[in-house]
């Protein structure tokens, strides 16, 4: 089934020059880019985005570093994107993710990890709603889309 869920490249790997190599990454797996914006997250979507760990120690910590320097938001489409983008970032912890996932290969720790992505289709329909309209997302078919394998 085409899913449709939300990718957000954090600061790190905007200021460490990362971000092709994460795209790449996405592209080649066979997911289509809908939406993307680089832009500094405002206070509001940070809270928004990461409500789900408002009270928790860290919180406050990951509020600020998300809104350090500029992330990259996107909206992406693909069979089974939500699993597929999971096992390709690898575990939060980067000392817990495997060599060959994103986060395996080019995170730091566990907060300078790369990169979030929706763990849901529910979460993926509440976290795109924070940065994108409809009508911020285009219709478009990849080449490949019609090769049979």
């Amino acid at each position: 089934m085409i899913e449709r869920t939300f990718v957000m490249l954090k600061p790190d790997t905007v200021v460490r020059g990362l971000m092709g190599e994460v795209l790449s990454r996405l592209e080649g797996k066979g997911l289509k880019i809908v939406g993307m914006r680089l832009s500094h997250m405002s206070e509001a979507q940070a809270k928004a985005l990461y409500s789900a760990h408002q009270g928790k120690p860290f919180f406050n910590d990951l509020i600020k570093f998300v809104r350090s320097a500029p992330v990259v938001v996107m909206a992406v489409e693909g069979e089974s994107a939500v699993s597929i983008i999971r096992l390709l970032i690898g575990s939060t912890d980067s000392k817990e993710a495997l060599p060959g996932t994103v986060r395996g290969d080019l995170s730091c720790s566990k907060t300078m990890n790369i990169i979030h992505a929706s763990d849901s289709l529910d979460s993926a329909q509440r976290e795109l709603a924070i940065f994108f309209k409809e009508s911020d997302l285009v219709k478009y078919s990849r080449l490949d889309a019609t090769w049979v394998y």
